[in-house]
């Protein structure tokens, strides 16, 4: 799939828990966000952005990766499964304009399974937050 694709495969229905695991419903969290709404904050970005890996909505992450690091095509595992988020910490708010965010994302595809463990970097653009980069650690469940 290209990022210009648009993805509804297993959209939560709005009354149901947002997958980023904030315990907020999907319509007032992370649904917003993906229609279009900016985030306030770095870590708001963040979910967002793990909750679209797990729905697979690619143009969502492209539209949300800085365009200098951004990569060219993003071919996502339909295999895998992302079952949980933990925020470790996080850093870039509403009068900030860079942003760092740790957090612990745990998947599984079939029978294996593992977590990554990220502290991203975001950058506010044109009044938007964007993801930069991170420093990633995966292991193994």
């Amino acid at each position: 799939m290209s990022f210009g694709e648009a993805t509804t495969r297993g959209r939560p229905s709005g009354a149901a828990s947002c997958p980023c695991g904030s315990g907020a419903r999907f319509s007032a969290c992370c649904g917003p966000l993906l229609d279009g709404a900016a985030a306030d904050t770095a870590e708001q970005l963040m979910r967002s952005r793990y909750t679209a890996f797990a729905l697979r909505d690619e143009p969502y992450l492209a539209r949300t990766w800085h365009p200098a690091t951004r990569p060219r095509a993003l071919d996502l595992d339909p295999a895998m499964r992302w079952i949980g988020l933990t925020i470790e910490r996080a850093r870039g708010g509403a009068d900030d304009d860079t942003g760092v965010v740790e957090f612990r994302a745990r998947w599984r595809a079939g029978s294996a399974g593992g977590e990554l463990h990220e502290v991203s970097r975001f950058e506010r653009r044109r009044g938007r937050w964007v993801y930069v980069d991170g420093i990633t650690d995966e292991t193994p469940a």
